[in-house]
């Protein structure tokens, strides 16, 4: 049976706006918090899956969907602070979290400044720890390991990521779009033509791309120093159940990023490897997914 799911609006107290889905019925709050280059949109199919028990919000974060960008963000914790806005004006408390990707980030801060709020935490894909790397390239165009990016205005003038893919949003290239999930998320499965149409014009409403890169850039809630930040050991103040969740298959979060999430962790993470899946396990193994997440959920 299709659920009842509806696109809304918030204002927060600093100004922004935010989008928001929220599936009808449930009483078990769930809140999704979604990727780059992506939006509550993206996260359709498992709304459509999870058991009806669940009551789902899905936020739009800013400067994506149909959420306001007022004023840039400069870190995640931006991300986070809003979601905090957020959860407040919607009354939320004792909630669960998925965090996918950039999301998973977003959510680690959420649950380190903000404890009380979320009761379970789910990792889907997510950024780690110690943030997502931004390199410079060398003569041949290729990532250079050597020359870590500094600032915004690094990330800005990036050829090899951030110029490509700005170009592709102003121009509304949409083959370009599509060319690059092909080959970094939807390389084993695609969605429905229709629904992939949606998805291509929902990525094309983002207006942070380098923002987004310098906030992962500088992300750090480790013990350690990543190469760029000295870690906040923030970690250390998530002490729910957490669900670290990585498909075998993803090009975007590297093994090794999933193994700096379990080791800042220091053994509370509980780690599932989604076998034969990508970045994307939505798309690529729906059932797979839901089932690891309502079973950690319980």
């Amino acid at each position: 049976m299709t659920k009842l799911v509806y696109l809304k609006k918030v204002s927060l107290a600093n100004g922004e706006t935010l989008g928001y889905r929220e599936r009808i019925g449930g009483e078990e709050n769930l809140l999704l918090i979604h990727g780059n280059m992506t939006s509550s949109k993206h996260w359709d199919l498992l709304i459509e899956e999870l058991d009806s028990k669940y009551k789902l919000y899905a936020v739009d974060m800013r400067g994506f969907g149909i959420s306001s960008y007022h004023t840039p963000i400069e870190r995640i914790k931006d991300f986070s602070d809003d979601i905090k806005l957020f959860v407040d004006e919607m009354g939320l408390k004792n909630f669960g979290i998925i965090g996918w990707s950039t999301g998973g980030a977003v959510a680690m801060e959420f649950c380190a400044d903000y404890p009380g709020y979320c009761n379970r935490l789910i990792l889907l894909s997510a950024a780690s720890t110690r943030g997502y790397p931004f390199y410079g390239t060398d003569q041949n165009g290729q990532p250079d390991i050597t020359k870590r990016l500094q600032t915004v205005v690094d990330i800005q003038k990036d050829p090899l990521r951030t110029i490509p893919i700005q170009r592709a949003y102003d121009s509304k290239d949409r083959e370009m779009l599509k060319g690059i999930w092909n080959a970094l998320i939807y390389r084993k499965a695609q969605p429905k033509p229709e629904k992939y149409e949606e998805y291509i014009e929902d990525m094309i409403t983002q207006r942070n791309l380098a923002d987004v890169y310098h906030s992962l850039n500088t992300f750090n809630i480790s013990m350690k120093y990543n190469g760029l930040t000295q870690g906040s050991d923030k970690v250390n103040a998530i002490t729910i159940p957490v669900l670290v969740l990585r498909g075998d298959e993803d090009l975007v979060i590297t093994d090794e990023m999933t193994k700096e999430i379990l080791e800042d962790f220091k053994g509370r993470a509980q780690y599932v490897e989604l076998t034969g899946c990508g970045h994307s396990p939505l798309v690529d193994n729906l059932k797979l997914l839901t089932a690891e997440v309502e079973k950690f959920l319980g």
